[in-house]
């Protein structure tokens, strides 16, 4: 079937949070916020993206996807999608919109919403969810997605089939978590401003449903604080639980340094965006000081080009890519080829709230022989996506709807 975009339309979404959710060490009053893509077609199908932002500025995202956008209309998904690589190229290096970026801020994130929308197109014009569709296409089609400029030095367009290539032998082994379920990690339980009693009460509530991960913000003025919850997370999830520490950007390099010493004392599985999400050599540093205990980021590193920086530093440990802060699926592509090259594990942060990315760990697992480590859970959004991930026993179920399961509720799309 011919599927021909017809119209982009874009939807600025914001949803109110329970008191204290989704608060960190820098982000105080969060308004979880979509900047929405559809794109229509002259068929019952229709194309969704989602970017995340806190809210404030989510008007601007939306306004910069009718920009960039202009140039879809009239283009067939399947004869769009076979030169991918190059149409993103074009969208990203708009002669005007790039200087207000370039590759990274609102532009970027508009771009993301868009490249998303267009890859959940094309799967439902497959009639298969975004995973399969992924799994299915051979590695020159994989690449023929992919922008890989600038990537050159590290990561070349054969270094990128061969990887492809060389795990696809081993394809079969790893096609059982299809089956089984993508390991979950819950950040729900420790959101900043949850008091101690919350948090212990948080931290009982996800052992029982199952997680053995979840993750506690930390990077408060008072350090003996950030201990106090950290001992009493480790002390609910017991021994063997892993327990990941996000700082969310608040610490100075000293202040790092020191706090990650006092903090080795619950056995954190990652320290996570440590300091400033620019400075490499800090993030080196405290690479350095830390190990073995990794390094995570990616949340706030906006583009493949940064990441390379990061890998190429050995400042980072654990790659946190999100297809709604890098330009969506075919960027967070390139980094997870990137991070493979390097030997690094890809973690991904969800700004979608696990909706795309639970397809995304799939196909890093399977076709890429990523390690299956887990994928972040946050539930706040869950009432507002048509079909929400299902996470049972703290395990993602692979999803089965055609597309990458970004399609609000239509009765949303219409308010």
């Amino acid at each position: 079937m011919s599927v021909v975009i017809r119209r982009i339309e874009t939807r600025d979404a914001r949803y109110g949070l329970p008191p204290a959710a989704g608060t960190d060490a820098v982000h105080s009053a969060p308004v979880y916020s979509l900047a929405v893509t559809r794109l229509a077609t002259d068929t019952p199908l229709a194309g969704f993206g989602i970017v995340l932002t806190l809210g404030a500025g989510n008007e601007l995202v939306c306004d910069a996807i009718r920009l960039l956008a202009e140039p879809l209309a009239g283009r067939e998904i399947e004869e769009l999608m076979s030169e991918f690589g190059a149409v993103f190229r074009r969208l990203a290096d708009h002669p005007q919109l790039r200087w207000v970026g370039p590759h990274k801020g609102v532009v970027h994130l508009a771009l993301a919403s868009i490249v998303n929308a267009c890859f959940d197109l094309w799967a439902k014009s497959r009639g298969v969810p975004l995973w399969r569709l992924l799994l299915d296409l051979a590695p020159e089609q994989i690449v023929r997605l992919l922008d890989l400029s600038y990537l050159e030095d590290a990561l070349t367009e054969s270094d990128a089939r061969a990887i492809l290539a060389a795990a696809q032998p081993s394809r079969p082994a790893r096609e059982a978590v299809l089956a089984v379920g993508y390991p979950g990690y819950d950040t729900s339980v420790g959101w900043f401003q949850y008091d101690d009693a919350r948090l212990r009460a948080n931290a009982q509530r996800a052992r029982d449903h199952g997680f053995n991960a979840v993750k506690l913000k930390v990077g408060s003025s008072d350090g003996d604080r950030d201990l106090r919850r950290a001992w009493i997370v480790r002390e609910v999830m017991g021994p063997d639980a892993r327990i990941m520490l996000d700082c969310n950007q608040q610490w100075s390099l000293p202040r790092a340094l020191e706090m990650c010493r006092r903090l080795a004392a619950i056995s954190p599985f990652w320290i996570e965006e440590p300091t400033h999400p620019d400075d490499v050599l800090a993030h080196r540093t405290i690479a350095q000081a830390i190990a073995p205990v990794p390094v995570a980021l990616g949340e706030h590193v906006p583009n493949r080009v940064v990441f390379k920086n990061f890998l190429a530093a050995g400042a980072v440990g654990l790659v946190q890519v999100d297809a709604t802060r890098v330009a969506g699926v075919a960027e967070f592509l390139a980094v997870s080829l990137l991070a493979r090259k390097f030997g690094v594990p890809v973690v991904p942060h969800v700004g979608d709230m696990g909706q795309i990315h639970q397809h995304l760990v799939l196909f890093n697992h399977i076709a890429l022989d990523h390690p299956k480590l887990f994928l972040e859970y946050i539930p706040h959004l869950r009432e507002h996506f048509a079909e929400p991930a299902r996470v049972e026993g703290g395990v993602y179920q692979t999803p089965q709807a055609p597309g990458s399961s970004c399609d609000l509720k239509s009765s949303e799309v219409a308010s």
